[in-house]
């Protein structure tokens, strides 16, 4: 799966915070550590986390309400 801030700052090219989101992690390393979602991206903002979880739901044809759902349940 892609890199995580490449698709960020292409998709949304004016939110500052691509900048600062870790330039490593791909969507299965999110998707393998869902719990600390915020330590993993680097970025610690909710809007961020929805549109990262809303490609990482399209990527595994599920829901956004699934993947938000299993971060929730092991916070």
């Amino acid at each position: 799966m892609a890199e995580i801030k490449e698709w960020y700052q292409e998709e949304f090219p004016t939110d500052e915070l691509g900048a600062e989101i870790n330039p490593t992690v791909t969507f299965e390393d999110l998707k393998e550590n869902l719990p600390n979602v915020y330590d993993c991206l680097g970025v610690s903002d909710s809007l961020v986390r929805e549109r990262v979880f809303t490609k990482l739901a399209n990527l595994l044809s599920v829901g956004y309400d699934e993947i938000y759902y299993e971060w929730l349940n092991n916070d």
